[in-house]
């Protein structure tokens, strides 16, 4: 109750940061990306609460992007033992792991949308960290099949060639606005 109540409850004050993050990283994704990809931003998953921070569309197939705006130094950490391998992601020193496990609601939606289109359209999950700090060679990882990086990255990511054509980029991007629609529409 007390969370309902007050003047700027924790969740909106963390929706409001992420929502700054989520618009930074769209700038730069049209800045850089330009004509290379169409992009879709928060859109909302049919039948629920939930949306999707940004859709990217391309030649080297779909990609699934949330957006985390944290502070702190992004890492990958093996906390296993000698025997077992347990690779987590830590931002600021603090276990994110289930950032990453966040998006598979999210391919799934995005899967489900797909089924309709009778082409093999290639599907990623890209987790990036917009504002945070990255060790000086670090380079981006991938954690359980979601890629984790920082945007410029992640576009460079996005702009590789691959198997979708122009004209199958526009139609597969126009199937995921009407099934995906926009949370400002």
């Amino acid at each position: 109750m007390v969370k309902f109540l007050s003047d700027d409850p924790q969740s909106t004050a963390a929706w409001a940061k992420g929502s700054k993050g989520e618009q930074i990283l769209a700038e730069h994704m049209t800045r850089v990306l330009g004509d290379r990809a169409v992009l879709l931003h928060d859109r909302t998953v049919v039948g629920t609460r939930r949306n999707i921070d940004h859709l990217a569309v391309a030649a080297s197939g779909v990609w699934v992007i949330d957006t985390k705006y944290y502070k702190g130094l992004v890492e990958l950490r093996d906390v296993g033992g000698w025997f077992k391998s347990d690779r987590r992601l830590y931002v600021n020193r603090r276990d994110r792991t289930n950032d990453v496990q966040g998006l598979g609601w999210q391919l799934d939606a995005v899967r489900s949308a797909l089924e309709s289109i009778p082409i093999a359209i290639p599907l990623y999950g890209a987790l990036c960290f917009v504002d945070a700090e990255w060790k000086l060679f670090a380079k981006p990882f991938t954690l359980n099949g979601v890629r984790v990086s920082g945007p410029k990255s992640l576009s460079v990511a996005v702009a590789q060639a691959g198997t979708l054509s122009s004209d199958e980029v526009i139609a597969v991007a126009g199937h995921l606005a009407a099934a995906l629609p926009s949370k400002r529409s």
